[in-house]
């Protein structure tokens, strides 16, 4: 099938900070000194393999790169259906005799109506709480089938809604978060980052680019919990196209799994809470807001580890070294994995902080990659045969260049020079924005693609094909 983008002007616009020197960790089974503080600690020189930064501006030059396949999380359930017996208004009862306006009207006492409105509200409450987990249950009992084990993942919020705050989440999250070290160009150490403990097996979650250079070279990848104990991992699978990886780290099963939450139920402007390790500062809290849903960001360093992110964005202080920590929500679910910010800038050979928008890959992606490298140790995801401008300017809509004869998407009907303005109910405009609208959507499904060709509108029906990862 297609292949990721071979030319230097197809990857995304990305600035990462190369490793220094390694930070004092202490040993496994150690603690550290009660004198000294866990961020006095790591703040020494610490390297980064740092959040890479989105491509936010295209290059100048249009380049015609192909569509890179994709596995993307399962679309969120369907809304139940209406509840009986509200079909229609009631039928008009039978005519009461009159009453004539001596007669005396009798009063419900407020008491009454008082413990009448408080029944409705509780049940009110059950029913909206009901609701929300069976909709988790159904979520994760779709992904059984993939590799994950229900009966190890933890989805019940920890925190109830009328008691949120973000001194709970950090001390629900915290122990949860782990500091991660790997690997970098055969220096130990030199690469760091985040994870979270994913469920009680002992696997954790992480990006990608945190520990694709140990994973390469076979180099040593360690996580450092809470409370400083370090412990030896070993990747189970990673996935280049959605930035996250999947480790066995057996001792961690003593750790208590983040709880799962999903995006589908995220509102912009709901609290969210960021927790990590930037620039080596270990067990790290910032908080902000749900800035906007369903962003089109593409980050990576090179060709071949070029990911295309359909991202809650996020005000969250996410700074490089957060990469792979969880964003949780207020009542301490883990929302989104920490992945990549946009920056104004930094010094020749340095990183740009934070300037208030950072990005997270969505959690409901994260199960269903995770359990599919959980079953096979590889991912997948959806394709359609067919070469995409990402570097278009013009904003209307993803300019096709080459439809691949035998694909998908030249068994649908899409021709070269075609401009797809909508995939599914998803409005494009770009070829990043086509992307990502796919991997919305899994292998074997059929999308409807809204083409503009020659000026005329056309209505396509393309059945999306599966392509595995395979990387060493």
């Amino acid at each position: 099938m297609t292949q990721e983008p071979q030319d230097d002007q197809s990857r995304p616009i990305s600035r990462w900070a190369p490793p220094t020197s390694s930070p004092d960790v202490p040993p496994a089974g150690q603690s550290s000194p009660d004198n000294v503080v866990d961020d006095e600690r790591d703040t020494a020189e610490v390297p980064l393999q740092s959040v890479p930064r989105p491509a936010i501006a295209p290059a100048p030059t249009a380049y015609s790169a192909p569509l890179p396949p994709a596995l993307l999380p399962a679309p969120p359930p369907p809304p139940g259906a209406s509840l009986p017996g509200f079909d229609g208004p009631p039928a008009p009862s039978p005519a009461a005799p009159a009453r004539s306006d001596s007669t005396p009207r009798r009063r419900v006492p407020g008491p009454i109506w008082a413990l009448a409105a408080a029944v409705a509200f509780l049940l009110g409450v059950v029913g909206g709480y009901a609701g929300g987990v069976l909709e988790d249950q159904d979520d994760m009992s779709s992904l059984a089938g993939g590799g994950l084990d229900p009966g190890s993942i933890e989805t019940d919020a920890p925190l109830a809604a009328d008691d949120a705050s973000i001194v709970k989440v950090a001390a629900t999250l915290l122990p949860s978060t782990v500091q991660i070290f790997a690997e970098y160009q055969g220096v130990e150490d030199a690469a760091t980052g985040s994870g979270f403990v994913f469920d009680r097996k002992g696997h954790v979650v992480t990006n990608n680019h945190v520990v694709a250079d140990a994973a390469k070279a076979k180099g040593s990848i360690e996580v450092v919990d809470h409370k400083g104990r370090r412990y030896k991992a070993d990747v189970v699978g990673r996935s280049a196209v959605y930035d996250l990886a999947v480790l066995d780290v057996p001792e961690v099963r003593e750790l208590e799994p983040a709880s799962l939450g999903s995006t589908s139920r995220l509102r912009i402007g709901e609290g969210v809470v960021a927790i990590g390790s930037p620039l080596g500062l270990s067990s790290t809290v910032t908080s902000g807001i749900v800035s906007a849903l369903q962003r089109p960001v593409s980050t990576g360093q090179t060709e071949d580890d070029t990911s295309y992110i359909n991202a809650v964005q996020t005000d969250a202080a996410i700074n490089p070294g957060n990469s792979g920590g969880p964003l949780v929500n207020l009542v301490g679910q883990v929302i989104g994995v920490n992945s990549a910010i946009a920056t104004a800038g930094g010094g020749e050979g340095g990183e740009g902080g934070s300037i208030g928008v950072g990005f997270a890959i969505p959690i409901d992606q994260v199960k269903v990659t995770a359990a599919q490298i959980l079953k096979t140790g590889k991912a997948t995801y959806p394709i359609v045969g067919a070469s995409v401008d990402v570097q278009a300017v013009d904003h209307n809509g993803a300019l096709i260049s080459v439809v691949e004869a035998g694909s998908p998407a030249a068994a649908g009907g899409l021709k070269d020079g075609d401009r797809v303005t909508k995939v599914g109910d998803v409005t494009v405009t770009d070829g990043i924005g086509m992307i990502v609208a796919i991997r919305a959507h899994q292998p074997g499904e059929t999308v409807e693609f809204t083409v503009m060709r020659n000026g005329a509108r056309h209505e396509l029906k393309i059945k999306l094909e599966a392509q595995t990862e395979n990387l060493a």
